[in-house]
C-alpha cells in the first residue's frame, strides 16, 4: 500500500485528489491539509510515502514544508503540483530536495504513474514543459547548489552512457531519449540507474544538475 499524504490550499482539489487516489486499489491517502506547517505536521504522525505538495500556500509555502521534511524524513518523496509561472518556487523545491513537480490538470492516469515512479525511486517531470526544466537546472548549475562528483568516478562512464547523461540534462524524459537514441525505454531505465550509481548520486534530478553544472551536456 502506497500511503499519500495530500497538501493544497484549495479544498475542491484536496477533496477531487482524495476520492480518485482512495479509489486506486494499492493507494491510500492518509490525510490531506490545507498549508505546510499542517503537512510537517501530518508527515510526523501519519508517516507517508508520497506527498503531492501544492506550492502557493498559508502560513507555510510548499518550498518550506519541503525544506523542513526532506531533512527530517528524508524517504519521504515528494511531488511538486504547480502552475507554469511558479518557475522560482519549484527550483526551491527541487533543490531542497522534491523528486519532480508536476502540472496541475494532470490525467488521473499521468498522476497514478508518477507516483508509482516517485514512490520507486525515480524522478518524476511533466512531459510537456522540458523546456521549463532546462531553465531550471540552469538557474540550478548558477546557483550555490553544487553537485558533487570524484573526477574518478566518470572515468568509467562509456560513450553510450555520456549520449544519455547529455539528454537528461537537456532536460528530456526516458521515451524521448530512447527515441533519439534508438532504444528501448527500459534500456534507457537500466543505463541511467547504472550511471546514478557509478557516481554516487541520489536521481535523475541530481544528474541532470550535475550534467548542466560541469558542462557534460556538452561532452
Amino acid at each position: 500500500m502506497i500511503k499519500i499524504l495530500i497538501a493544497d490550499d484549495q479544498e475542491l482539489m484536496r477533496q477531487s485528489l482524495t476520492v480518485i487516489l482512495n479509489s486506486v486499489h494499492d493507494f491510500e491517502v492518509t490525510e490531506s491539509v490545507e498549508d505546510g506547517r499542517e503537512a510537517v505536521r501530518s508527515v510526523r504522525s501519519n508517516k507517508p510515502d508520497v506527498i503531492l505538495m501544492d506550492i502557493r500556500m498559508p502560513n507555510m509555502d510548499g518550498v518550506v514544508a519541503t525544506q523542513i521534511i526532506k531533512e527530517n524524513y528524508p524517504d519521504v518523496k515528494i511531488i511538486i503540483l504547480t502552475t507554469f509561472d511558479d518557475d522560482e518556487y519549484v527550483f526551491n523545491a527541487l533543490k531542497f530536495g522534491a523528486s519532480g513537480y508536476l502540472l496541475k490538470g494532470i490525467s488521473v492516469q499521468g498522476l497514478e504513474k508518477a507516483i508509482r515512479k516517485v514512490y520507486a525511486g525515480s524522478a518524476m517531470i511533466n512531459e510537456d514543459i522540458a523546456s521549463q526544466v532546462v531553465r531550471l537546472f540552469s538557474k540550478m548549475a548558477q546557483s550555490n547548489m553544487t553537485i558533487q562528483v570524484d573526477d574518478k568516478q566518470t572515468e568509467s562512464i562509456k560513450e553510450s552512457e555520456w549520449q544519455v547523461i547529455r539528454l537528461v540534462g537537456c532536460g528530456l524524459p526516458n521515451k524521448e531519449i530512447a527515441a533519439k537514441l534508438n532504444l528501448s525505454e527500459g534500456t534507457v531505465r537500466n543505463t541511467l540507474s547504472g550511471v546514478l550509481s557509478k557516481l554516487g548520486l541520489r536521481d535523475r534530478t541530481q544528474l541532470a544538475i550535475w550534467a548542466v553544472q560541469t558542462g557534460a551536456v556538452n561532452h
